[in-house]
């Protein structure tokens, strides 16, 4: 049945289509376009001159990449890019290098890590050797792991901690709902996708009143909600509501490096008592409330007692990085140590990682657990996009006989990335590696679990983007009871998941091989 073209309609349709063309974003869009389109016509009006030397710089340009301090798989990448395209690759790789436009960014998250450096140690240095001691007696790769951490990324090992582990989003989302309901005096909420409907509508109703009753609520979420997820003017809604919010990165209509960084992170802080942490997003889908991609397999924890400081802390990162320095008196939202000390077994270590400094925590971290292992490593990634390092890593333990299995979704949320993760198949079949498709639908978790000792849950997905690009947080568990609810729920997920044999690899798609093999030649751009 058509619908008739009224006056009225067409004056919506008018009002709509400005609505549109005067909106934020597609301002943004325009102006970066511009940009872009600036930068091109400047390379062809240059393009005589170019040329001539372009051979000479894409020579000198691979020797330097080559002696660079790159992971070698990057290398490879830029060396593709520059020998194919030197007038574009050289200098897009300088404006990567440089940093351009985020400069400042870095310098505020370095003065905020610096400020809250002191108050990351719950107890004296002596006390924190004792527990690395003690480690070393029982597990020292645990403990050489902990020591890195604390020595090397500056977050500190912690007794006194109890951990749950949630196999489903929905799990999550109860505990949350509970504990945002008992918060007194502070709720500090960062997350990556936060998307209007039942998860996100139940949370902010408790927020609203929390907010009105005197609980201080600090709310942000990353910039790239605003395309599709939250209007621009979301963050005054909540202001409105007594909510303070922040936005992580907003595009703005300017080309800048910075952009590539996203707050990938998923942290829920209450009262510095209790701490969420994992893959679950505040959308409608990470609950099963909405299907996408078939059944959404997601995990989390939730933290009790000393090693919820980290995870304050670390928020308190973030949100100080946009304020004046000495703006925050971090003390305050740090408990006795004794008022919220539990009785539990084990470690727990709270880290972040950060696209800013050096230093890789998140692979470092995945990467010891392999090559630790000594009877198995079970992982379940959404993505599966490997540096050399993490595939020689795999490969290296399953032909030494640990079993490495690694469970990835049967249904992709995108395409590239499952092409991607299926040009690695072979290879990790031929070492020993075991693979499953988990076929009801998408895994979003990011679990590592380790010879029944040591174990992951965080948001650092096996992707460049996770590893290198993002800012991430996870919890590293060692000798907790959880450890065990973790090894159910594998068990539970491989046996609803298909394993996928060499021949299913031999035999898959053409079109699937070539553009995967094709994609892992920039996989590290992407």
């Amino acid at each position: 049945m058509s619908v008739p073209v009224t006056t009225d309609n067409k004056k919506k349709i008018k009002r709509g289509f400005w609505t549109v063309v005067t909106g934020r974003t597609f301002i943004v869009v325009v102006l970066l376009a511009a940009q872009v389109g600036l930068l091109l016509w400047g390379f062809e009006r240059l393009g005589n001159y170019i040329h001539l030397g372009s051979a000479l710089a894409a020579a000198l340009m691979l020797i330097y990449i080559a002696n660079s301090r790159s992971d070698p798989t990057v290398k490879l990448t830029w060396c593709f890019v520059v020998a194919l395209v030197p007038v574009v690759g050289i200098p897009l790789y300088f404006f990567i290098k440089l940093d351009i436009g985020h400069r400042a960014v870095q310098r505020s998250i370095s003065r905020c890590v610096n400020e809250t450096m002191p108050y990351f140690p719950i107890h004296p240095k002596s006390e924190e050797e004792d527990v690395v001691r003690a480690m070393r007696d029982t597990d020292p790769d645990a403990a050489s792991i902990a020591v890195y951490l604390r020595d090397r990324a500056g977050f500190p090992p912690y007794r006194g901690s109890d951990v749950q582990y949630f196999p489903l989003g929905e799990n999550k989302f109860e505990a949350m709902l509970r504990e945002l309901e008992a918060a007194e005096r502070f709720i500090f909420m960062e997350y990556f996708i936060v998307s209007e409907g039942r998860m996100w509508d139940s949370i902010l109703e408790i927020l609203t009143r929390k907010a009105r009753a005197g609980v201080e609520v600090r709310f942000m979420y990353d910039g790239t909600n605003a395309f599709s997820n939250l209007p621009n003017a979301y963050p005054k809604q909540l202001e409105a509501r007594g909510i303070k919010c922040k936005v992580f990165a907003p595009v703005r209509p300017f080309v800048s490096t910075h952009y590539n960084n996203r707050d990938h992170r998923k942290i829920l802080v209450v009262d510095g008592r209790v701490a969420f942490t994992g893959g679950v997003n505040l959308a409608d889908e990470y609950i099963n409330e909405k299907v996408r991609f078939g059944h959404w397999k997601d995990t989390a924890i939730m933290v009790r007692g000393e090693a919820v400081r980290s995870f304050t802390l670390m928020f308190l990162q973030m949100w100080q990085s946009s304020e004046p320095a000495g703006g925050c008196y971090y003390e305050q939202y740090l408990p006795d140590p004794r008022s919220i000390r539990v009785d539990a077994p084990g470690v727990v270590i709270p880290y972040g990682d950060s696209p800013m400094d050096n230093e890789r925590v998140g692979e470092t971290v995945y990467l010891h657990l392999i090559n630790t292992a000594v009877r198995y490593v079970h992982i379940m990634t959404p993505y599966l996009i490997l540096d050399g390092e993490t595939a020689m890593a795999l490969t290296s333990a399953a032909k030494r006989g640990v079993d490495v299995r690694i469970i990835l979704p049967h249904i992709p949320d995108k395409t590239y990335a499952f092409w991607l993760a299926k040009s690695h198949y072979k290879e990790l079949l031929d070492a020993g590696v075991k693979l499953y498709e988990y076929t009801p639908g998408f895994i979003h978790a990011k679990v590592f679990l380790q010879d029944d000792r040591m174990g992951v849950v965080g948001t650092v997905n096996l992707d460049y983007r996770s590893l290198y690009h993002h800012f991430e947080c996870a919890a590293l568990l060692c000798g907790v009871p959880a450890l065990e609810d973790i090894k159910k729920d594998f068990a539970q997920t491989l046996a609803a998941s298909h394993r996928v044999t060499r021949e299913d690899a031999a035999h898959e798609k053409l079109h699937v091989k070539f553009f995967g093999g094709l994609l892992k030649i920039v996989a590290p751009l992407m």
